[in-house]
């Protein structure tokens, strides 16, 4: 048996795996709010008292950089390494790696029901793939073949420069740099950036705000799903908050394509995360294949590139997935 794990800013889910089963069945699983517990030793212990299935390895992704075995969560207070996950747990195996490394191993395995194409394009076989990730934070990573498989590559690029594309967003980066001394994309975005979007569109483009939409953000513990959620109100949208996700999904686009020209993923570019399934509404889909193609010389390039949008947890399944493999290799 095997325990993985997808360790978010936000939400950590849980799940038990085996080999026979492989890493899209889990035998059991939870999800749970990542802030409600002080460590992940304990978040663990609890699930697997529930669980009652002996575990003595375990595959943990999380959201930060992993550098010998050891990380500090981006968004959460928790400093997590191997060997004292190991020795609390009483397990004989524990790996860490980058969630979004994670989420890059489980697209070569990834099921037709498990995505959306927003754009078909002409995928270059064995080409790079390119893999971003808009959730509590941003994350990005990507794929290459090695003559025989594809392998993973972590990245941070979420935290490289902000680059707004027009006016509306030099605006935004004007607002955001009275706010931070650097301004990266995640700060724009993410979970944590549709927020500031919505607040300098009704700050300073003065867009008007409804009494009611206010009264729901200030309210909601998620201002990001209270905000979008509005947004896409079937009988009463909110204009403030359509114009945030509209700016947010230019921005993702932006970024989307800077990832796959960095790259070159003439294999297609995959989104992950929950933000992303808004790419699904038509209005959004047609704004971020425009904005995505907006590459001057390049625009030909990106018309040809996939774009993908993917429909499950992913990084659980790719964090699955390696760890079921090293059985198989010790084995």
């Amino acid at each position: 048996m095997l325990l993985a794990g997808d360790i978010g800013g936000t939400k950590t889910d849980l799940a038990i795996f085996s080999v026979e089963r492989g890493p899209h069945s889990p035998i059991t699983q939870t999800q749970v709010h990542s802030a409600d517990y002080p460590s992940l030793q304990v978040l663990v212990k609890e699930f697997l008292e529930k669980a009652k299935t002996p575990v003595e390895r375990a595959c943990f992704d999380v959201a930060g950089p992993v550098i010998d075995g050891r990380v500090k969560i981006t968004n959460l207070p928790w400093v997590i390494d191997e060997a004292s996950l190991a020795k609390d747990l009483n397990f004989k195996f524990v790996h860490l790696m980058n969630d979004l490394e994670a989420v890059a191993r489980a697209v070569p395995i990834l099921r037709a029901s498990d995505v959306i194409t927003i754009n078909v394009g002409q995928p270059v076989p064995k080409g790079a793939i390119a893999v971003v990730a808009p959730g509590t934070g941003l994350g990005e990573s990507f794929l290459t073949w090695d003559g025989s498989k594809y392998v993973s590559h972590s990245s941070e690029g979420g935290h490289a420069d902000f680059a707004p594309t027009n006016e509306r967003q030099i605006g935004l980066l004007k607002y955001m740099l009275k706010r931070f001394d650097h301004v990266s994309v995640e700060r724009v975005c993410s979970g944590i950036g549709i927020p500031s979007i919505y607040e300098y569109l009704r700050d300073v483009e003065q867009i008007p705000e409804r009494p009611e939409i206010a009264q729901a953000i200030a309210s909601a513990t998620d201002h990001t799903a209270a905000i979008t959620n509005s947004a896409f109100d079937e009988y009463n949208p909110c204009e403030l908050c359509k114009a945030t996700v509209d700016t947010f999904v230019s921005i993702l686009a932006s970024e989307a394509a800077n990832m796959a020209l960095k790259v070159m993923a003439t294999g297609g570019v995959y989104l992950a995360g929950g933000i992303p399934l808004h790419m699904a509404h038509p209005a959004e889909k047609l704004r971020f294949i425009e904005t995505f193609k907006q590459k001057g010389r390049f625009s030909q390039l990106m018309d040809h590139i996939p774009v993908h949008v993917i429909l499950n947890r992913a990084a659980l399944l790719g964090s699955a997935a390696y760890g079921l493999e090293s059985f198989k290799e010790e084995s």
